[in-house]
């Protein structure tokens, strides 16, 4: 079952998994009485980071490649840090608003983080 190197799944099911919670997110926020602000640099910041995975995802990998390997990994830490800085910058002018992001961004990256584990590790392993 662990296996390793298996094929690279598609990244569609992940996707559209963290996107449902960022969609159910809006009625939560709305019953709990937080402001939309919250959700909406959550969307943002979900969107720009899921941009710039698809860009990175299209750059050649493997020995033959090692410029534009090094540019994807680079860029995967980069984009990391970016919504970690926003998303802490906010927090110490607004707490609120930037908690609540954080929350929201934080249940959508680990639904998609677990779907992609549950679509790796479901395939089969490479012989």
């Amino acid at each position: 079952m662990f296996a390793t190197p298996r094929p690279v799944p598609e990244s569609r099911v992940p996707l559209i998994g963290a996107s449902v919670v960022m969609v159910l997110a809006i009625p939560v926020l709305l019953i709990g009485g937080w402001r939309l602000g919250a959700w909406l640099l959550a969307a943002v910041l979900w969107v720009v980071y899921q941009g710039s995975g698809m860009v990175l995802q299209r750059l050649p990998l493997g020995m033959g490649n090692l410029a534009s390997a090094g540019v994807v990994a680079f860029g995967r830490m980069l984009r990391a840090i970016f919504v970690m800085v926003i998303l802490i910058a906010v927090a110490s002018s607004d707490s609120g608003l930037g908690l609540t992001a954080a929350i929201v961004f934080a249940l959508a990256y680990t639904v998609e983080f677990g779907l992609s584990l549950i679509a790796y590790f479901g395939g089969e392993a490479r012989s």
